[in-house]
């Protein structure tokens, strides 16, 4: 009898252990989804096997900040995101289309995800925010050129 409370009041603890710790999370969710420079409102979220988003802002909100922070200042930690804020290496507009259509170490490639425009959007965004100033664009074109470069087997 004595065995029957006690488990019936862990269960009761669990329960309720959950429930608090689902409405924190739900507080923690809307909490990042306020911090970001698009509003929750006005978010795109993709679905299925490819990227929905199309401007460079949209695809490193949904895509890129998780990683790399929202101030794109990197992080380390369960593996080492490298700071995209102020980086010399997105000067030239190949390197950042190679690594996003390949990846690199712990990035994963992009490629098959996102389209030619929404790579470029993506790195235009990157080489001209976050204390870049790399005004040269990329365009669609480039990344195609890029994507052709891969398949034939030679590097950028």
């Amino acid at each position: 009898m004595r065995s029957c409370k006690l488990e019936t009041g862990l269960q009761s603890c669990r329960t309720a252990a959950c429930a608090a710790l689902v409405v924190l999370l739900s507080q923690v969710a809307a909490a990042f989804a306020q911090e970001g420079s698009l509003s929750a409102g006005n978010r795109t979220f993709s679905s299925g096997y490819r990227f929905v988003e199309l401007s460079g802002e949209e695809l490193f909100v949904n895509v890129c900040q998780g990683c790399h922070m929202v101030d794109a200042a990197g992080a380390t930690g369960a593996g080492s995101y490298p700071s995209l804020a102020g980086n010399q290496n997105l000067e030239a507009g190949n390197y950042p289309i190679y690594l996003v259509v390949n990846g690199r170490r712990a990035m994963p490639a992009f490629g098959d995800l996102m389209s030619d425009g929404q790579i470029a959007a993506v790195v235009n965004y990157l080489r001209t925010h976050f204390g870049n100033n790399y005004q040269d664009t990329v365009t669609a074109s480039d990344v195609r050129g890029a994507r052709r470069i891969n398949a034939a087997g030679t590097q950028n």
